[in-house]
């Protein structure tokens, strides 16, 4: 407990010295190009790059084929370390400002973590890279809100910082030959949902797989707020544009359904020490008929569930779902090959790139749709293009503050274990939320 504590003061510490950031510091920002105020190597021969996706998933095989593709055009070697997404999220601030940072890595989008990072100037500045390789011709829409950060490092406008090349929801997993096994209907809407959980209930079958160690529950929950929400309400709460108001229906009605289906046996209480991979995992092994969580699981579920009978959906009566672009490539400002960096995350955007990512189960934003020969497949990227076109991508819980993630999912931890009820929750959440946007000094 030491340990997570220490880590939290790190982390608050951080996130309130962004109040302080000084006028030379925000200059980095207004620059033409990252690249100013660190000295570059000439012919650069190596490039670090970490990133932690998975070797069978469809993101780390694409980038697999990215490395070989840079390392035969350019004649550098890549120096590749894979990371854990925690060991990133928690430390990268630290490690950025260190000479132990890569030349280019994976990172979390949204305002708490690309966009601290790049007001904290430890992100160089992308906008003649885009302008050199025309990315924002394939990075456009909802999709390039996430790459794009202003002086107060606040999505969606301002300068680029970080470039995806691939997008991602979050979305129903089910696996079919459990519900036919069990005569139940795979649901189409949140009634035929809740019926289809009642019945496994019943059945001494828990049905949904949960974490709330990390994201798995958050992302439910938010899910949850996302169904009742206005575009106004996910505005104040995500740009801050207007105070949000945590006792919004939406709120009360997604933290009040998560502690009712812990009471209906929908959700496990033991979910409180289980991570992501604990219940992914606990998904593929036939433990759990449903696992709500994002498409960076698609193709692992593919590749380690061929026996399976796999279907999926968006949330059944939602317009409004978890999603946006992939995490994003972004270069240290400590980086001294910068231009070598950007030749990675060019080929990354490349057309062998994406078609592979797409037929290896991801959401690629650039693949040629002939090329992709698989069935499955082909019914994501469609799912995930309705839902740009009808612009239901909801953004993150945790994107707010540099602290929220940690904190919302103690919050549910707590309504899980009975430790708190609905209105104390709320309460909590409101007060980690306010403490968090007013020490990163992004509101007025």
């Amino acid at each position: 407990m030491a340990l997570k504590e220490d880590i939290m003061k790190i982390r608050k510490a951080i996130a309130a010295g962004l109040a302080a950031v000084t006028a030379t510091g925000m200059l980095t920002l207004a620059s033409g190009c990252g690249s100013s105020g660190t000295a570059q190597e000439e012919n650069p021969t190596t490039l670090k790059v970490w990133h932690y996706e998975e070797d069978n998933g469809a993101m780390g095989k694409a980038w697999a084929k990215a490395i070989e593709i840079f390392e035969k055009e350019t004649g550098a070697k890549v120096e590749f370390e894979k990371k854990s997404f925690e060991q990133i999220r928690q430390n990268a601030s630290q490690i950025l400002n260190s000479d132990e940072a890569p030349d280019v890595m994976e990172y979390n989008k949204g305002n708490a973590t690309a966009g601290l990072l790049a007001s904290q100037g430890l992100l160089s500045n992308l906008d003649s890279y885009v302008s050199e390789y025309k990315w924002d011709e394939k990075v456009t829409g909802s999709l390039a809100d996430t790459g794009k950060y202003n002086e107060k490092g606040i999505m969606g406008s301002g300068s680029w910082y970080g470039i995806t090349n691939y997008g991602e929801d979050v979305i129903m997993y089910y696996n079919k030959d459990m519900f036919d096994q069990n005569g139940i209907k795979v649901p189409t809407t949140f009634d035929e949902l809740t019926d289809a959980m009642q019945q496994f209930t019943d059945k001494g079958i828990t049905p949904l797989a949960e974490g709330a160690a990390e994201y798995p529950l958050q992302h439910l929950w938010w899910q949850l707020v996302l169904s009742r929400a206005s575009d106004q309400f996910i505005k104040d709460y995500e740009m801050y544009e207007n105070d949000v108001d945590w006792n919004d229906p939406a709120l009360v009605y997604a933290t009040q359904t998560i502690k009712d289906w812990v009471d209906k046996g929908y959700i496990s209480k033991d979910c409180t020490g289980l991570k992501a991979e604990d219940v992914g995992q606990a998904f593929m092994n036939g433990t759990y008929p449903m696992f709500f969580s994002g498409t960076w699981w698609f193709g692992r579920f593919q590749e380690d569930m061929k026996d399976a009978n796999v279907t999926f959906s968006t949330f059944p009566g939602s317009e409004k779902v978890v999603g946006s672009s992939g995490n994003l490539w972004v270069i240290p400002e400590n980086s001294k090959r910068k231009d070598l960096a950007a030749k990675f995350i060019n080929i990354t955007l490349s057309d062998e790139v994406q078609d592979l990512m797409g037929n290896s189960g991801g959401l690629p934003i650039a693949a040629d749709p002939a090329k992709i020969t698989d069935d499955a497949t082909k019914e994501l990227i469609e799912s995930f293009n309705d839902v740009l076109k009808r612009n239901g991508l909801g953004f993150y819980p945790d994107w707010p503050t540099a602290t929220f993630y940690d904190e919302l999912n103690a919050s549910l931890q707590e309504v899980v274990n009975g430790s708190m009820d609905v209105n104390a929750a709320l309460a909590q959440m409101k007060s980690d939320y306010d403490k968090g946007v007013q020490d990163a000094g992004v509101k007025d």
